[in-house]
C-alpha cells in the first residue's frame, strides 16, 4: 500500500489544507490538526491553510508543492478545490475533480450505480410538498431524508408518516437546495475503507441513536465500532468487492470511504462514497487502517506517497 521508507523530503513543501467554509468547518479543522502534526513528526515540511473565501490569494502566497486535502463538505470535498489546484499546477491527495463532483452528489451517484446494476436504496428528489406527498406514496414508510450535498449526516431525519417528511425536508432545505428522500433499510451499517486500490477490513456500526447521525459519529461515547464486522468470510469478501465496484464507478483514486446497509436477507444496499473522510479520534479510516496493521502516521504518509506516485 505505501513505502514506508519514503524520504520526507521527497514531498517537497506540503499544504494541509483543512477548515473551510462548510457545515463541516468544525470536523475538518480536527482532521487537519492530526495530520499536520503526524507529517511534521514524520520529518515531512508542511504547513497548514485554514482556507476561507480568499483560497487563491491563500495557495499563491505560498511555495507548495504538494497539497494534501482534508476539507471536508462543498468548497473542499466536491471538486471546485481540486480543479483550483489542478489551475495552479500542485498535485494534490485524494480523487480528481469529476470523482469529487460526483461523489459530493448523492442523486448523481446513485444514478450511476443503479446504471451499473449496483445496489442502493431506491429515493425520489422532494421540491415541494407534493413531491413529499408523491414519495410517500411510491416509497413507503419509514424514510430517510437527505440534504443531497452534505457530509457527516448533517440535516438527515428519519421520518413515520407524511408530515414528518414534510418537516424534515423544509429543515433540510436550509442545508442544500436539492433533498432526497431514501427507502429506509433496516439491518446493520458497515463502512469500508479504500487506501490505494485496497479494501481495509470493514467496520460494523452501533449506536442507540435512530441512525449513525453526526452526534454517533463524533461526540457520543457510547458509539460501537466492531472489528471484524462479524460477517463471515464469504459475506465479508462480496461486501468489500461491491465497494471497489462502487468506488470504480464514481473515479475514487487514491483513499476514500463507503457506507453500506444491509436488510434482512443479507443483502448490501450502498448509501455513499466519501472522497475526502474524516481523520480524527474518532474518524474511521484511521480505525481500519490501524486493524490492517497500519498507525496513524502511516496512513498520512501512504496517502500523500499515492498523491505523489500519481504525479508520476
Amino acid at each position: 500500500m505505501m513505502k514506508p521508507n519514503m524520504d520526507p523530503k521527497a514531498f517537497g513543501r506540503v499544504a494541509v489544507l483543512y477548515g473551510g467554509t462548510s457545515a463541516e468547518r468544525e470536523v475538518s479543522l480536527n482532521s487537519g490538526a492530526m495530520v499536520l502534526e503526524s507529517l511534521q513528526a514524520a520529518g515531512v515540511d508542511a504547513f497548514g491553510i485554514d482556507v476561507g473565501t480568499n483560497v487563491v490569494a491563500q495557495l499563491t502566497a505560498e511555495r507548495i508543492d504538494h497539497a494534501f486535502i482534508v476539507l471536508h463538505g462543498r468548497g473542499g470535498e466536491d471538486g471546485t478545490l481540486q480543479g483550483l489546484l489542478e489551475c495552479a499546477g500542485i498535485p494534490y491527495t485524494g480523487s480528481g475533480v469529476l470523482a469529487s463532483a460526483l461523489a459530493m452528489d448523492k442523486l448523481r451517484t446513485k444514478q450511476v450505480w443503479a446504471s451499473m446494476g449496483i445496489p442502493t436504496p431506491r429515493h425520489a428528489v422532494l421540491s415541494t410538498e407534493s413531491d413529499c406527498r408523491s414519495a410517500a406514496t411510491e416509497l413507503g414508510f419509514p424514510l430517510i431524508v437527505k440534504p443531497a450535498h452534505e457530509g457527516s449526516s448533517i440535516g438527515m431525519a428519519k421520518v413515520n408518516d407524511v408530515d414528518e417528511l414534510i418537516g424534515a425536508w423544509q429543515a433540510a432545505r436550509s442545508y442544500d437546495s436539492q433533498v432526497l428522500v431514501e427507502q429506509w433499510i433496516q439491518g446493520p451499517e458497515f463502512t469500508v475503507s479504500m487506501l490505494r486500490g485496497e479494501m481495509l477490513p470493514p467496520i460494523a456500526l452501533g449506536t442507540p441513536h435512530i441512525f449513525y447521525d453526526y452526534d454517533a459519529k463524533y461526540l457520543a461515547s457510547d458509539t460501537q465500532y466492531r472489528i471484524p464486522c462479524g460477517l463471515d468470510e464469504a459475506k465479508e469478501s462480496e461486501l468489500k468487492s461491491l465497494c471497489t465496484r462502487a468506488c470504480d464507478a464514481v473515479g475514487v483514486r487514491g483513499w476514500g470511504r463507503v457506507d453500506v446497509m444491509q436488510d434482512a436477507h443479507g443483502a448490501f444496499w450502498l448509501l455513499e462514497v466519501n472522497t475526502a473522510p474524516g481523520m480524527t479520534d474518532h474518524s474511521l479510516v484511521p480505525m481500519a487502517a490501524r486493524a490492517a496493521g497500519i498507525e496513524f502516521p502511516q496512513l498520512v504518509l501512504a496517502i500523500l506517497t499515492d498523491s505523489v506516485e500519481a504525479e508520476g
